[in-house]
């Protein structure tokens, strides 16, 4: 399936800055390395990932970068990749990933959006109350919550799923409860990979588009400290997951709230936040500070 031309005019590059190749080098270097870590972890060598990276090159100066009013050729797609213009033409069509979300995956998080976030399946604290599988009028229950969202599955259906998958349990009261595993897919939930492709994917893309215009579009920053003893980096790893918890359910509150009212549209939002910590020194003058990830 062939990506879509550009149909946004933000989506148009911006003119190649003076020695920006190889200013990239280094920063790509990094970000990559625990990606090709991940590829030898699973299994994709080397040639498997350069047939990607071509078609993917090809896929992205043909649709991206095309100028406007006139066909885009092979032998310009052969000039601002490096590719051989045979190899373009053979490419050319064969179509890139998409970024659609498989349907389970859009159902879950949804599901899971709504029970975070609406007034009527939280309590006074915004925590997600245990819901009983079926309840009487109004009273919230997990059939109303999986109604609320969608009349195509079961509610029943999709707690087989949940409780297979370890997203929900069921108390003694015989009510269900959402637990922590909901958040983070694990083990073999094919969900991880999909969040993999769609987090890394909004974060570097709008890592690109600071670095590539003449003002950071998006808000993108990041609190590091260096020279730390392991107990205090445990420590506050622990406390950036609390902060990073509440800010990530207040937005799905609020996000939630305003999207009863929005008339809906092609447009697409991600809030996201990232914790990393390890037992290595990093190049840096020790000093704590707000910066760019």
């Amino acid at each position: 399936m062939n990506a879509k031309p550009g149909s946004k005019a933000a989506d148009k590059p911006a003119a190649p800055q003076p020695n920006a190749a190889a200013k990239l080098h280094a920063p790509l270097a990094r970000l990559l390395r625990p990606l090709v870590r991940l590829c030898i972890r699973s299994g994709m060598t080397f040639p498997a990932l350069a047939q990607l990276l071509r078609e993917l090159f090809v896929n992205v100066a043909e649709h991206d970068f095309a100028l406007e009013g006139k066909e885009q050729t092979d032998s310009r797609v052969s000039l601002l990749t490096g590719i051989h213009r045979k190899e373009v033409a053979r490419l050319r069509g064969a179509g890139a990933p998409v970024h659609e979300a498989p349907a389970a995956v859009s159902l879950t998080s949804a599901v899971i959006a709504r029970w975070l976030a609406a007034p009527e399946f939280t309590d006074a604290k915004g925590e997600p109350l245990s819901l009983p599988r079926t309840a009487e009028g109004a009273a919230p229950s997990f059939e109303q919550l999986v109604a609320s969202v969608t009349k195509d599955v079961r509610p029943r259906a999709v707690l087989d799923e949940w409780l297979d998958r370890g997203l929900v349990t069921i108390n003694g009261d015989d009510a269900i409860e959402l637990v922590e595993a909901a958040f983070v897919p694990r083990g073999e939930d094919d969900s991880k990979w999909h969040y993999l492709g769609r987090n890394l994917h909004d974060h570097i893309a709008a890592a690109a588009e600071n670095v590539s215009g003449p003002a950071p579009r998006f808000l993108e920053r990041a609190v590091h400290y260096n020279g730390l003893s392991p107990k205090l980096a445990k420590r506050l790893e622990a406390r950036s997951r609390e902060l990073a918890m509440e800010a990530l359910k207040t937005a799905n509150r609020e996000a939630n709230r305003a999207l009863a009212k929005d008339k809906g549209g092609d447009a697409r939002w991600n809030f996201g936040i990232y914790i990393y910590c390890e037992d290595v020194e990093e190049e840096s003058d020790g000093s704590g500070e707000g910066g760019r990830s």
